[in-house]
């Protein structure tokens, strides 16, 4: 068994990924009841990825405007512990390969630092360009993406099987609307 797939399945990390999953949504009656069962439910959780039975719950679907309209499709408490888990495991992999101005979701950045080097960068150059790529994740070709994450975190396990689960319980999603490109592109 690879060596990623063995951390990622670990006791430390489950129970690491649950209370991380936590911060923030402890009042939520999920949460709650998630943590009530902390140990029964890691070691249930543990048993299902060890032995190739976890499959994700379906996701809930809730709209926001913020600030302006947006389906939102959030996953099942259980799932985002298993979201944890894995980020844990990979994010030093990928975190060598992003660029440095690159600020969402990243261990020591954020919004305060992306407002730090937006102010500098607005002193120093006279022109802004505003991008936004609409739908980018959902346009993307899937196969490719899941090619890709393979050869970068070197664990079949991990890749294959995490993230086939993930697609094809967002492909019930109904937020997810996928194309699949017919012809190959980098990412």
């Amino acid at each position: 068994m690879n060596a990623l797939w063995t951390g990622l399945t670990s006791l430390r990390n489950l129970f690491d990924a649950a209370c991380r999953a936590a911060e923030g949504k402890t009042p939520r009656p999920d949460v709650a009841a998630f943590r009530a069962n902390l140990e029964p439910e890691i070691y249930r959780l543990r048993r299902q990825l060890a032995g190739g039975a976890y499959r994700p719950g379906p996701y809930r679907t809730f709209r926001i405007v913020d600030p302006k309209p947006r389906l939102i499709s959030a996953a099942p408490f259980r799932d985002r512990v298993v979201h944890h888990a894995l980020t844990n495991i990979v994010e030093s992999i990928f975190e060598r390969r992003f660029i440095p101005y690159s600020f969402a979701c990243r261990t020591g950045l954020g919004t305060h630092k992306a407002l730090a080097h937006a102010r500098r960068a607005c002193a120093r150059y006279s022109c802004v360009l505003k991008l936004d790529s609409g739908k980018y994740f959902a346009s993307i070709d899937h196969r490719i993406l899941e090619d890709l994450l393979a050869r970068a975190i070197h664990c079949p396990d991990c890749v294959c099987d995490t993230f086939s689960l993930r697609m094809s319980a967002a492909a019930d999603c109904p937020s997810a609307t996928r194309r699949r490109s017919s012809s190959p592109t980098s990412i």
